[in-house]
């Protein structure tokens, strides 16, 4: 046997169950999912999405797993668009896995991430649905949670907001008329792998893979940061500043949980929003307070900026005895008495 060649091979052995160690890893330490459940795997042929598909198909013996893949051909890139629906199909025939695709029509209103996403999701739960699963995985990494948190340090946030994404996430489906449409679970058993691993398992494994080109363009946000600011950050202030921005996330992810069920808690057991009550509490804990109240009312919360809760803070904390009133998003909150009332407008 030619040295080289065996040298090469161990080295695709090793980089390969290294990250498949470190996904079943994963899967223990953050509970992602137990024996013989059905998972929807989100694929858009691109490297993570890949990746994840290969290796989860490795572990469906281990896990007993059932697999679906699911995928979103939104064609916005014309004949890339229609080669990555066909790589898709070609690895569901190599896997003999059940493929549930769609094809989104010409798009007539103003396209964001948010929309695209919205539309991904809305897809991955009514396959969910149809294939009875118990929730979907996507192929998030290292590298995404890096640019979030950042995209959300420059525009400005809290601890939730630097939570940025998390292994399994329980997410909201909200209609275009604004109302709650039930809930989908997404985990993301690749968060704490860095693209560069993924790139190097897929080309020690020869797995085809597709590169959305747009991702390179420096137009968007996310692009500018990936490729300029995180770039002249590693070079010129922290080499490992992606691994920084990540254990970031995680702590304050950490902290952020247990003011949330603290907040819950507290509401559970004062139903009436009492003045003289939520004076006493911690700030981080009013806050938190005023924005699980202002959820009933609106269940997409991106809609409601730091400045919204502060203005209740203010009312709260006034001084004035006279009956005031602050309407946003429809929303009206009355301050009467040692009463805080919200409602409708």
């Amino acid at each position: 046997m030619n040295y080289l060649n065996y040298d090469k091979l161990q080295s695709t052995k090793k980089t390969a169950m290294n990250l498949i160690k470190k996904v079943q890893e994963n899967i223990f330490r953050y509970q992602l999912f137990q024996k013989g459940v059905k998972v929807i795997v989100g694929v858009s042929g691109g490297p993570d999405s890949v990746c994840l598909l290969d290796i989860f198909y490795k572990l469906k013996k281990k896990y007993d797993l059932e697999i679906v893949i699911a995928h979103v051909n939104y064609g916005l890139r014309g004949k890339d668009s229609e080669k990555d629906e066909m790589l898709v199909k070609r690895l569901a025939k190599k896997y003999s896995l059940p493929l549930e695709n769609i094809r989104i029509p010409n798009y007539k209103l103003q396209i964001t991430e948010d929309y695209l996403r919205n539309l991904r999701y809305d897809f991955f739960s009514k396959v969910q649905k149809k294939q009875r699963a118990d929730f979907i995985a996507v192929g998030h990494n290292l590298n995404d949670q890096a640019e979030t948190v950042l995209m959300r340090i420059l525009r400005g946030t809290g601890l939730k907001g630097l939570s940025a994404i998390q292994f399994s996430t329980s997410i909201d489906l909200v209609s275009q008329k604004k109302k709650k449409e039930g809930k989908i679970t997404i985990i993301r058993p690749l968060l704490n792998v860095p693209r560069k691993e993924i790139l190097a398992y897929l080309r020690k494994n020869k797995m085809p893979f597709r590169i959305d080109k747009t991702n390179l363009r420096t137009a968007f946000v996310r692009n500018k940061i990936r490729h300029r600011l995180l770039r002249q950050l590693e070079k010129e202030y922290n080499p490992k500043i992606q691994e920084a921005l990540y254990r970031l996330s995680q702590s304050a992810a950490n902290d952020y949980d247990f003011i949330n069920k603290y907040s819950s808690a507290w509401l559970k057991m004062n139903k009436t929003l009492t003045i003289s009550k939520l004076i006493k509490l911690h700030p981080a804990i009013q806050r938190e307070v005023i924005r699980l109240s202002i959820e009933k009312y609106i269940p997409s919360l991106q809609e409601i900026e730091l400045g919204h809760v502060d203005e209740i803070l203010k009312v709260i904390k006034s001084k004035k005895g006279k009956q005031q009133a602050i309407k946003f998003k429809k929303l009206k909150i009355r301050r009467k008495g040692d009463k805080l009332i919200m409602s409708k407008t």
